[in-house]
This record gives structure tokens, C-alpha cells and sequence, in this order.
């Protein structure tokens, strides 16, 4: 996908670089972007609300979920680990969160009984992987299953492209030493927040899709999957922003969880050995809330759907001016 800047930033960007012939260009520039910056800070809203709690047991057929105490059976143990958009910030119900999507998804496919764990944080980057995964160890044995979701906050942060890809590379490594099988959901695509204004927008999505592609590779290396959010989502982001996008026009709502979790799915279920191509496991990723479940209340989720392959190619879209 191909996101242009409108003209104005395109302009900003040209007077900058006319700028760089006076030697002035690096102060300019670095003027212009922390005044938006500070702008976009105070347009989007630091992240103070606790997710609702949703870790239990998911069985086939939906139904209430049930509480994990020591000695209560489990076919399969699926733990997230992130940042905010893997708490599932924003949203109202546990139903609602992306990893009771996948769980009760995984649950459906395989019909096997599903525990989920949460070790996500919100606000976490990727130096927080390391000690959520050392929260897992002490926590009990390690999981069947990991879905990672990182990399907003590395961008915002300024962790560095590479530093921040290896970090990912080497929690994905942790994991499969153990004996998990792991998918990433990598950087999303910064050009579809209206809420940071241009250039620094421009100049978020470029660093963004650069370090998703980073992840990519580090995820494949490590022998994980890497799920390219940055291509598959924004489409749909775009198109309707005031229904893939939570009140802060920043995190996700309910409905673009739900999107994130249809493309996270297919490829957890393949590695874990529990697709098939013929399989139906749209009903699976609907709220257990009755007639007001998250893909009832959007059009056109089915369409996108349909549209997938399953576990998506790791190819990150191209970045242009």
C-alpha cells in the first residue's frame, strides 16, 4: 500500500531540503518535528485506563470463560506478550481484546480447550520483551503458543531500527527454545494516524515500515512468523477510520483489533498444525456477547476476510515520498 503525503508536507519537506544548501536544514528540521511532536502529545491521550482482564480458558462452541486455577485441564497454552495493542487497549469488554479473539479462534479451529495468559504491557517497546518473558518462566512451564504485538512505541521512543528488530529477534528465539510456536504482529503503519500531523507523520510511517521490515527478518530468523500489520491493515484503516480507530484516533477499537486478530489467527493455527484451507473460522473471532458482537457491528469485515491467504507474506509495503 501506497500512502502519499498531502502537499503541504511536501512542501514542508522541499523547504527543508532547500534549507540543507544554508547548513541550517538539521536545526530546522529538528525544530519543526519536536513542535509537532509536542502537538501530536497533546492530542493523543497517554495511555492511563486498565484493559479489561481476560486470561481463562476458551472452549469450543463459545460459551463464558472460565477461571484457570492449578489442576483445571488445558489442551493448549497461549500467551501475548507487547505492548498496549496487545492488551487490548481501548477496549470495553474482555470479548473485545485481540487475544480472546485468537483464543476462542484457536479453540473453534482445533477444538481443543485453550488457556490464555497475558504478559503484554501497555506502554512496553521492545526492551520490555526480555522481562515479560522472564515473567513467563517464573510465572510456570512456558507456553504451546506465543502472539507477539510490538514496535508502536519503539518508533515513538526512538529505540533504533536495528537495536529494537534484534530485541524482538531474540524474544522470538527465547520463545521457540522453549518449545513455543510464535507469530508477530510487526510495526503497524504510522500514516494512517490523522492525529500526528505532517511531516512528522511522513517521517513516523517511513521509520515504522523500516522497522517492520527489520522485524520481518529478525522474526523469520529466530523461526517465528512475522504478520506484516503495516500492509494488511492499513487499507482498511484508512478507508474508515472512525471505525478501526479508538476515541484517541491512535490505538485501535474494538474493530480493528478484531481485523488484527483475523490475520494473527490463520497463521498461529497453521504453525501450530490446526488449519485447514476449507475450515470457517470467521464465526470463531465474533464476540460471545450475542447480536452486538464486534464483526456484527461491521460491514465489510467478512469481504476482508475472504480476501486473506492464510498466513500472510512477510513483505512489508514499499516506502515513497
Amino acid at each position: 500500500m501506497v500512502i502519499r503525503a498531502p502537499r503541504r508536507s511536501t512542501i514542508a519537506l522541499a523547504a527543508a531540503a532547500t534549507l540543507a544548501s544554508t547548513g541550517s536544514a538539521y536545526v530546522g528540521a529538528r525544530n519543526l518535528l519536536h513542535v509537532q511532536a509536542d502537538q501530536a502529545r497533546q492530542v493523543i491521550p497517554k495511555s492511563w485506563e486498565v484493559p479489561p482482564r481476560a486470561d481463562g480458558i476458551y472452549v469450543p462452541g463459545g460459551g463464558p470463560v472460565s477461571k484457570w486455577q492449578r489442576g483445571v485441564p488445558f489442551d493448549l497454552h497461549l500467551m501475548v506478550f507487547g505492548d498496549s495493542t496487545a492488551t487490548g487497549y481501548g477496549c470495553v469488554v474482555a470479548d473485545e481484546v485481540p487475544g480472546v479473539l485468537i483464543a476462542r479462534g484457536l479453540a473453534e479451529q482445533s477444538g481443543k480447550r485453550v488457556r490464555l495468559s497475558t504478559k503484554a504491557i501497555v506502554g512496553a517497546t521492545s526492551k520490555g520483551l526480555s522481562g515479560q518473558i522472564d515473567a513467563m518462566f517464573v510465572a510456570g512451564p512456558p507456553p504451546d503458543a506465543a502472539v507477539v504485538m510490538i514496535g508502536a512505541n519503539d518508533v515513538t521512543a526512538v529505540n533504533g531500527i536495528g537495536p529494537s528488530a534484534r530485541r524482538v529477534g531474540a524474544a522470538v528465539r527465547r520463545l521457540r527454545g522453549s518449545g513455543a510456536v510464535v507469530v508477530v504482529g510487526t510495526c503497524p503503519d504510522f500514516g494512517v494516524i490523522t492525529a500526528i500531523p505532517q511531516p512528522l507523520r511522513l517521517v513516523a510511517r517511513t521509520i515504522g515500515l523500516r522497522l517492520a521490515h527489520a522485524q520481518a527478518g529478525a522474526v523469520r530468523a529466530a523461526g517465528g512468523v512475522p504478520v506484516p500489520f503495516s500492509a494488511l491493515l492499513s487499507p482498511e484503516f484508512q478507508k474508515a477510520p472512525e471505525q478501526f480507530f479508538s476515541d484517541d484516533m491512535f490505538h485501535p477499537s474494538a474493530a480493528g483489533y478484531a481485523l488484527a486478530a483475523q490475520q494473527l489467527l490463520p497463521a498461529l493455527c497453521k504453525e501450530l498444525g490446526e488449519w485447514s484451507a476449507d475450515s470457517d473460522v470467521e464465526p470463531a473471532l465474533e464476540s460471545r456477547a450475542g447480536e452486538d458482537s464486534v464483526l456484527a457491528r461491521v460491514a465489510g469485515i467478512t469481504r476482508f476476510w475472504r480476501r486473506t491467504t492464510g498466513v500472510p507474506a512477510p513483505i512489508v509495503a514499499s516506502v515513497t515520498g
